[in-house]
């Protein structure tokens, strides 16, 4: 049987840190490598959705390759009322844009996670 999975990994400075703030957006823990301690990959779940966070000494351990400044993704999370969540979430991350009202239906914002990578929060029309 193949596996048919595919997951984007999101490289952070915290591992704990990063993987707490996506499961305050309704991820679970289902993974974490070591099992015990600091981790340096946490596996996260949201319904059928996963999402790996990974140390971001990773790309230069595994391929050479060192992490640009800057962002380095954005990530679309849907919610079930994005002004509360962004309200929950205020004071302990960067609001980079307040909710509003956008022309194809859905209201959306957009927090920062602890690494400064745009996520929108996003509630279907």
């Amino acid at each position: 049987m193949t596996d048919d999975r595919a997951f984007p990994v999101v490289y952070a400075r915290d591992v704990s840190l990063t993987a707490a703030f996506y499961e305050r957006l309704g991820f679970e823990r289902h993974y974490q490598l070591p099992a015990e301690g600091e981790p340096g990959y946490v596996g996260l779940r949201r319904g059928s959705s996963e999402l790996g966070v990974v140390a971001s000494s990773w790309p230069l351990e595994q391929y050479g390759a060192e992490l640009g400044d800057g962002v380095r993704f954005e990530l679309f999370v849907y919610v079930d009322d994005v002004d509360a969540l962004v309200e929950a979430l205020r004071g302990d991350v960067t609001v980079i844009r307040e909710s509003a009202d956008m022309p194809w239906g859905e209201r959306v914002a957009c927090v920062a996670d602890p690494d400064g990578n745009p996520v929108t929060l996003a509630r279907a029309a």
